[in-house]
């Protein structure tokens, strides 16, 4: 396919993007803006924007992407009770901090596992009930987002790196699936996320120092 048929693809799409969509993009990027300030409300907005994504997922047939935002549902309600969490002084009790070693070693575990049971989900989907199911991309779009949210939820920089790693694989995923909008959403979310990376690796250093 060449530049000028992607192009048109893309414009295509665009125009037949439902509001839904719009929605969606909308309040993921406020999530993901929110969540760049240490802001709370990351997860009120975060939640509006999972579940719409369920159901486009579902209709698109990227389960592995629609049981991420069923794990994001779950895990905004988890992280907004964590971060909200403060002790008898009024101070928060979760704060931005650097993974060790071994939380390192933890995180690639909990990547690889969710990697290979979502790889292996998406296979038999693909050969039985979905034959459009792309299972190694969206697996690793899945396993990616799995390993950064949890590592959100706790306040780790690293949560970030797994967000970019998640956000590259998510554009192309989504534009071969013909959501062109997402794609491009996608595309700032990970502009968002070298921003947010770059955020939470001073606020991780001063609080250190």
């Amino acid at each position: 396919m060449s530049f000028a048929e992607i192009f048109q693809q893309f414009i295509t799409e665009i125009k037949q993007t439902t509001w839904l969509e719009f929605i969606a993009v909308i309040s993921g990027i406020a999530s993901v803006w929110f969540s760049r300030l240490e802001n709370i409300w990351v997860y009120p907005i975060g939640l509006v924007n999972t579940i719409i994504y369920i159901f486009i997922s579902i209709n698109g047939h990227l389960f592995g992407e629609a049981s991420v935002n069923l794990y994001y549902t779950i895990m905004s309600i988890y992280g907004w009770i964590l971060w909200a969490k403060k002790d008898a002084q009024q101070h928060h009790v979760v704060l931005i901090t650097f993974s060790s070693k071994k939380e390192w070693i933890e995180e690639l575990f909990f990547f690889v596992a969710f990697y290979v049971v979502i790889f292996a989900s998406l296979s038999f989907l693909k050969n039985h009930f979905a034959p459009g199911a792309i299972p190694w991309a969206d697996a690793f779009a899945s396993s990616t987002a799995y390993t950064g949210m949890w590592l959100m939820a706790r306040k780790k920089v690293e949560s970030w790196y797994w967000w970019i790693a998640t956000n590259i694989a998510s554009i192309p995923l989504y534009f071969v699936k013909h959501f062109a909008f997402t794609s491009v959403y996608y595309l700032i979310l990970l502009v968002l996320a070298i921003m947010g990376l770059i955020s939470w690796q001073q606020k991780a250093k001063h609080a250190k120092a």
